[in-house]
């Protein structure tokens, strides 16, 4: 429809600053585009209904229970009579009627002719026709649910404002864990400004770095009360958030399609309390199991290594470290006198056996023969060479002699006519 008005039919000029058109153009033009809707059909929630007594035509506003968008009803007030039960705020209907443009003021409703209550029972079918089509899709599906962080450095909360769902989830926490943190948002949580208010706390926290999980926490109520966590623009919401998500909503039975879609989901804001951080006594005595368990298996290690140190130093070998080495140098000990005794009988019979060789050479030598009286004659030549005189012809007359006896030598000359 925009594009319609924002764009002249060909067969009209197009607007300039020379050429505007006038506010009636524009304004007839846009009722001509919006009377050709036709009759409509239009569900949404009533938030104010303005019915003088009196008066022939009533005003109500019909809100998107998903959205900050609303639109202006105008109907006759004997149709506004007819509704049995009344209408009242926050009712959720159907209905029939055709959008029309006033030029006069420039304003936009919708004339209505029917007005259909919705039920319980047909909204209880479109929750279920909504829930079989996230389940298609996979927002239930279990392996896309996220685990919750063991202790969440900032928890945050979004509930009514002084509600028993907020003292249940405050408090429960706190007597678990009362150091735990809080960022609370409150918000409605049931009518038509519901959705829209918790969809605004949700991206608030989802984007604060600080908030490790997301509490959605409301008291029980009617299947009307319960509707906007039935919502699908806050269940696609929290299926894209990167934060955990619980839901806490209603009691035991409630169960609307934001527990299926959240990563947990908790029968009550008293549980989502007892959820989301862990119990300080239990994990202290936990803490004491631990510590007593490796106590225990500490000692026990140290006990048996104790044992097999005890077992080792039992070990003769380990008993008396100085035996062996005793024994070895006692062995060494007798090996060395073994071999001096060895080296010295060899080197003793050798030494009786030189003594014996150098008596033999001593008998048979010519110093032995000379103590007996016999001398050795040798001749003594001109340039001093001598040689044993052999025999009587290597010895004429005239040639001088050397005579050696025991005790020295003397020299002799042969005469002549000597025998």
């Amino acid at each position: 429809m925009e594009g319609a008005v924002l764009n002249a039919p060909a067969n009209q000029a197009p607007t300039s600053a020379e050429e505007p058109w006038p506010v009636r153009t524009v304004a007839r033009k846009i009722a001509d585009w919006i009377h050709r809707l036709g009759n409509i059909w239009v569900e949404g929630q009533i938030t104010q209904i303005s019915n003088r007594p009196g008066a022939a035509t009533s005003f109500l506003t019909l809100r998107d229970p998903s959205a900050e968008v609303s639109l202006t009803l105008t109907c006759a007030s004997s149709l506004l009579r007819k509704q049995d039960p009344p209408l009242t705020d926050g009712s959720r209907v159907v209905v029939h009627g055709k959008p029309t443009f006033f030029v006069g003021r420039g304003t936009l409703s919708l004339r209505v002719d029917e007005i259909r209550a919705v039920g319980i029972g047909e909204l209880l079918a479109r929750i279920e026709r909504l829930r079989q089509l996230l389940k298609a899709e996979g927002l239930f599906d279990p392996a896309r649910k996220r685990p919750l962080p063991f202790l969440p450095n900032k928890v945050g909360l979004i509930t009514g404002r002084a509600s028993a769902a907020e003292h249940d989830v405050l408090s429960n926490a706190r007597l678990r864990w009362p150091s735990v943190r809080f960022e609370i948002r409150n918000v409605a949580v049931q009518g038509s400004t519901a959705v829209p208010q918790i969809l605004d706390a949700l991206g608030e926290l989802d984007r604060d770095p600080e908030v490790d999980v997301i509490v959605l926490a409301r008291g029980g109520g009617s299947v009307e009360d319960l509707l906007p966590f039935s919502d699908e623009t806050l269940c696609r919401a929290v299926s894209t958030c990167r934060t955990p998500v619980i839901s806490a909503i209603g009691h035991e039975p409630d169960s609307p399609l934001l527990d299926h879609v959240a990563d947990v989901r908790c029968s009550t804001p008293t549980g989502a309390g007892k959820r989301v951080v862990p119990d300080m006594a239990e994990e202290t005595q936990r803490v004491h199991q631990l510590r007593d368990r490796a106590r225990r298996a500490l000692h026990g290690w140290v006990d048996r290594e104790r044992r097999l140190l005890d077992s080792l130093r039992s070990r003769p070998a380990l008993a008396d470290p100085h035996g062996p080495l005793a024994r070895r140098s006692e062995q060494v000990q007798v090996a060395r006198d073994r071999a001096r005794r060895a080296i010295t009988g060899v080197l003793t019979a050798e030494g009786h056996a030189m003594t014996a060789t150098r008596s033999r050479l001593t008998t048979l030598g010519p110093a032995a023969t000379l103590a007996r009286g016999y001398a050795i004659v040798q001749r003594v030549d001109s340039d001093g060479a001598d040689g044993v005189l052999r025999s009587i012809e290597e010895a004429p007359a005239g040639t001088t002699l050397r005579v050696r006896v025991v005790d020295g030598a003397v020299r002799a000359v042969v005469p002549d006519g000597s025998e």
